[in-house]
């Protein structure tokens, strides 16, 4: 018998299984590759939200989780991943750079918002007012991430490459089988996927749709990353990551004209040299309707979890959650009610 079966293989699905690793569980995990915005997200951990100046929720915690947990994956799968980057927020008034100084005199700011502005020295950016620099922030490739773990996964025969067949699921007491595997427990961190598991399809996972761009500028030259109302994020060889759009109707993983001329219209506002599109991606991002986690044990079935709901700052939240959901499975402690799905459950579930 098996401790786990993890359904799932984006941030939350690797995440979790890495933390059962360390913790000495057995377990498998089980995905076909169906969602997609873990491998085509902008992957940045940045704890400030840039358009109100203010910390994201629970940033700082989420942050100190992070870095050691990407750092010691990097060493295991011999990869890069964390690529430490300072954001740069482009001011768009004289009446910006005020509520950046205000901002940064916070005491939860203070630490990440530097105090002075950045002049702009970069002859391909049009930013007449400056930047305010954003400290200990970077990017995590999420590609290379979700690519060298299934690779791992799959040297240690510990993955199956399937949808999940929810008729095959055998709930019993103390135990669930799925096929030919039993496991003591079973966690769906299958992003978006959700929407179709029978167990949790109650909870309120919206999803919203992000389309990201990937351009080729030569003359940019720009090492950080910067955001006006865009981002562009610094890859090898001259190419830049472009987005994001937020969609909330679309649930393709199709990218659209529509999302691919906004993203234009806006990098057009930041940019003064040429660049050619390279590639355009689509994915859809877990969102929930109070923009927390979903994590905990399903109101009936005391061995089936969920880990779901990270949005679009996945790469921050998903050591932290993972974390909690698996000393709430193994030590009984107590999800933060924030996350824990117990919010909903009384609301939307119907046995």
């Amino acid at each position: 018998m098996l401790d786990y079966i993890v359904v799932g293989l984006g941030l939350a699905g690797i995440t979790f299984s890495e933390v059962l690793e360390k913790n000495g569980k057995t377990f498998k995990v089980i995905s076909d590759g169906s969602q997609q915005a873990s491998q085509v997200a902008g992957g940045l951990y940045n704890p400030v939200i840039l358009k109100r100046f203010t910390m994201a929720w629970n940033a700082r915690n989420q942050l100190e989780t992070a870095k050691p947990f990407y750092q010691s994956l990097e060493e295991k799968l011999s990869v890069k991943l964390d690529y430490e980057l300072p954001v740069l927020r482009k001011f768009a008034s004289i009446e910006e750079q005020n509520s950046w100084f205000e901002a940064a005199d916070r005491p939860d700011l203070d630490y990440f918002l530097s105090a002075r502005i950045i002049q702009n020295n970069n002859a391909a950016i049009d930013a007449p007012y400056g930047f305010g620099e954003v400290k200990y922030t970077g990017r995590i490739d999420t590609g290379a991430l979700v690519d060298s773990y299934r690779s791992y996964l799959i040297g240690k025969e510990q993955f199956a490459s399937e949808s999940f067949d929810f008729d095959a699921l055998s709930i019993s007491d103390g135990y669930v089988t799925y096929k030919d595997i039993t496991a003591k427990h079973i966690v769906f961190a299958c992003g978006y996927g959700l929407k179709q598991n029978p167990y949790f399809e109650y909870l309120p996972l919206n999803g919203t749709k992000g389309e990201l761009l990937i351009i080729h500028a030569p003359e940019y030259k720009e090492e950080n990353v910067v955001k006006s109302s865009v981002f562009t994020i610094p890859m090898e060889n001259d190419k830049y990551l472009v987005g994001a759009t937020y969609k909330w109707k679309d649930k393709s993983n199709e990218p659209t004209e529509e999302s691919k001329n906004e993203l234009l219209e806006k990098l057009k506002t930041l940019l003064r040299c040429d660049f050619n599109v390279v590639d355009h991606v689509a994915g859809i991002r877990p969102t929930v309707v109070d923009r927390r986690p979903l994590l905990g044990k399903h109101p009936k079935y005391q061995n089936l979890y969920v880990l779901n709901g990270f949005g679009s700052r996945g790469v921050m939240i998903g050591p932290y959650a993972s974390t909690q959901l698996f000393d709430h499975i193994e030590y009984q402690k107590e999800l933060d009610p924030e996350m824990d799905i117990q919010r909903f459950t009384k609301k939307y579930f119907r046995d």
